[in-house]
């Protein structure tokens, strides 16, 4: 069984017994994405590294640029 079947069917008995409706496959991934980011930023913190993120990425990657030697 797929895991939309099984959805489907758990959405079907929700509403024979008047219980609230599941919520849909994958409708809470990116919250959990951003609190498994948030979570890893916490405990660099605690642990006294600095929390690498996109912008720390970015500098770097601009700081080390070499000039281009002329041909």
């Amino acid at each position: 069984m797929s895991i939309t079947q099984h959805h489907l069917l758990d959405t079907y008995r929700a509403r024979q017994l008047g219980e609230p409706v599941p919520p849909a496959p994958g409708a809470h991934d990116w919250q959990v994405v951003r609190e498994w980011r948030d979570h890893r930023q916490f405990r660099a913190a605690v642990a006294g590294r600095p929390a690498h993120g996109r912008i720390r990425q970015a500098l770097g990657r601009w700081l080390h640029m070499r000039p281009h030697s002329p041909r």
